[in-house]
């Protein structure tokens, strides 16, 4: 069976929680993914995603102004390396989310995407 840390992403992005969500989202766009880890001094606070931003767009608040810190889904569900892909899955489609953090103690290590989760599977498939 296939675990998180043969299938995550390892280059996470990561924002501060006193960056504006308008930095934030010029990051993701810059980098081509939905969602960011926030950190505080190396310590995973948060996870900032695509749908943050839309809540935030929608509440009419100025990106340039607006904190990453206000917006951001704190203490987000997270799983280890050793978490199987099937689990991830699972439990994204079961809570109703697209990213989960790849975490070793406080840290982010990864992050792992319904997108990869989805490729996982029809490679496994074509196998």
């Amino acid at each position: 069976m296939a675990t998180l840390g043969e299938v995550m992403t390892t280059d996470v992005l990561t924002v501060a929680p006193e960056d504006t969500i308008g930095e934030a989202a010029q990051k993701m766009t810059d980098q081509g993914v939905g969602a960011v880890v926030v950190s505080d001094f190396g310590r995973m606070i948060g996870i900032f995603t695509e749908r943050d931003l839309m809540r935030a767009v929608a509440g009419r608040v100025h990106s340039s102004e607006a904190r990453v810190r206000e917006w951001m889904t704190p203490d987000p569900v997270t799983m280890t390396e050793d978490a199987s892909v099937e689990e991830a899955g699972q439990t994204m489609v079961d809570r109703g989310f697209r990213h989960i953090p790849v975490v070793a103690g406080e840290r982010a290590v990864g992050i792992v995407s319904i997108r990869d989760v989805a490729e996982w599977r029809l490679k496994e498939r074509s196998d």
